[in-house]
């Protein structure tokens, strides 16, 4: 490949080409005045296919762009280096086969005395397997944060995703004047379930009412979680109190015909549970942490009144 940049060098100059043609970075001169290449390294067509002689100008570096980063990168790059500025740019370069490569393209802006730009030089690296990398953290840091919010027993939402869901709904409620109900649901006499069949059953115990209770609301922004220990909680959005009793009804008679066996109960000898249900349209001078303090309280009620029932503050 003859591009003009190699007549320009002088003999012992041969020494740095070489240098240059045995790394992996593929090293590159564009003319400014011309926006033709004078110059790219031989690496390139091991790394993407195209030929050397079929880099002439930057039209052809930027149609071998993915059209997904094409434009973006392309404006980017051209108004840096007007701007004489050097700079870094990641992109997924096409293969001649059709592939994807990620290059990381380092610039460097070259001016003449008057300050004008004169060229531009750079180094074209392979980073997909750094991409790939990202990718996978990316992907394993997702996979935390979705775990991070699921109870590790049950595998419903934990109380961490149930504060964020009760801070959006309160929100939503907020703004549209709607109403919203949570229910709070608390196994009766589970310490003594333990105490009788231990722990492993206990906590088969959960799961199974976990499941059950998972199915008592149906509607997409209806939402279910684990709130500590044998408590469990519903957030039913736009709902006023009469709709929300009769889900909690339903709660209460799903676990009644689960048929858990417990003997040690002191109101049936299955397990059952007690009900809290709270209705509000928030106001300004309402908080969450309140409403919640409220419907506490009225699970608290039910257990008062002998469990395995509901009690409502409406």
């Amino acid at each position: 490949m003859n591009h003009p940049i190699q007549k320009q060098m002088e003999p012992d100059s041969a020494v740095y080409k070489t240098l240059l043609e045995s790394t992996k970075a593929i090293p590159w001169r564009i003319d400014w005045s011309t926006m033709k290449f004078t110059y790219v390294g031989p690496q390139i067509e091991k790394l993407l296919g195209w030929t050397q002689e079929s880099w002439a100008t930057v039209e052809d570096w930027a149609t071998r762009i993915h059209a997904d980063d094409r434009e973006a990168v392309v404006n980017f790059c051209v108004s840096q280096s007007k701007s004489g500025i050097d700079h870094e740019a990641d992109y997924r370069a096409l293969t001649r086969d059709g592939e994807h490569v990620w290059i990381r393209d380092v610039v460097h802006v070259v001016r003449k005395p008057d300050g004008e730009v004169d060229s531009l030089i750079g180094f074209m690296f392979d980073i997909t397997e750094r991409k790939k990398t990202e990718a996978r953290v990316a992907e394993l840091q997702k996979e935390l944060e979705a775990l991070s919010y699921r109870d590790g027993l049950t595998n419903v939402a934990n109380r961490r995703m149930f504060d964020s869901a009760l801070e959006v709904e309160w929100g939503n409620a907020l703004k549209n004047r709607t109403a919203l109900s949570v229910i709070m649901l608390d196994i009766d006499y589970f310490k003594q379930y333990n105490d009788q069949y231990g722990h492993i059953r206990g906590d088969a115990c959960l799961k199974k009412v976990a499941t059950v209770l998972s199915s008592a609301a149906t509607r997409t922004r209806d939402f279910f979680a684990r709130y500590g220990g044998e408590e469990f909680v519903l957030i039913l959005p736009e709902t006023d109190a009469a709709a929300a009793l009769k889900v909690a009804q339903r709660c209460r008679k799903l676990v009644l015909e689960a048929q858990i066996p417990h003997e040690k109960s002191q109101v049936e000898k299955v397990v059952t549970i007690s009900v809290g249900v709270s209705t509000t349209i928030p106001s300004q001078n309402e908080d969450p942490i309140s409403f919640i303090e409220s419907v506490d309280k009225c699970l608290y009620v039910a257990k008062q009144r002998g469990r395995n029932c509901i009690a409502s503050d409406a």
